[in-house]
């Protein structure tokens, strides 16, 4: 049996991204139990040149939901920034959550060899087809993005176990 291209993704973004969502509610919990000011954990870093959890976030939700909107040959929408506290961050990953389920087999299957043109931030493109797209780009970066959130909220004593990464906790 071959995987298809909706397999290999809304199901993997989505699980993936309730696995985010139930970490920040494990975050938010633990900062009000210990009168932690939650700016403190969703601005905090591993290292100073490295982005803050908030942005860890916010950079997970738009590759999953732009990724999954550029693969189905749709315009990805644009989510601004403006995130500052674990509700709003946790409406973020709902919608792109919402965003992410909207899209049905038919929409995603044979994209493959979908031709993607990237800008990226430093104003360099690159250009995948769809597999390599989803399988070298969304979601090694959104397993990049979800682990430093995990990591920078466990560093900070959040208690966080394999389990809530991997969507069990």
């Amino acid at each position: 049996m071959t995987l298809s291209m909706y397999q290999a993704s809304v199901p993997v973004l989505s699980h993936n991204l309730k696995s985010l969502d139930s970490i920040l509610a494990k975050a938010k919990a633990h900062a009000e139990a210990q009168e932690i000011d939650p700016a403190v954990l969703l601005n905090a870093r591993l290292y100073p040149d490295m982005f803050p959890m908030l942005k860890q976030v916010q950079i997970a939700t738009d590759i999953g939901s732009r990724g999954i909107c550029r693969i189905a040959g749709r315009e990805p929408e644009s989510m601004p920034d403006t995130e500052t506290t674990f509700d709003e961050l946790r409406a973020r990953v709902r919608h792109a959550l919402e965003q992410i389920e909207s899209f049905r087999p038919e929409q995603i299957d044979g994209s493959e060899q979908r031709a993607i043109r990237l800008k990226l931030r430093n104003g360099n493109e690159i250009d995948f087809n769809g597999q390599s797209f989803l399988l070298n780009f969304i979601l090694p970066n959104l397993f990049f993005h979800i682990t430093t959130a995990y990591d920078i909220l466990r560093h900070n004593g959040v208690p966080l176990g394999k389990s809530d990464f991997l969507g069990r906790g």
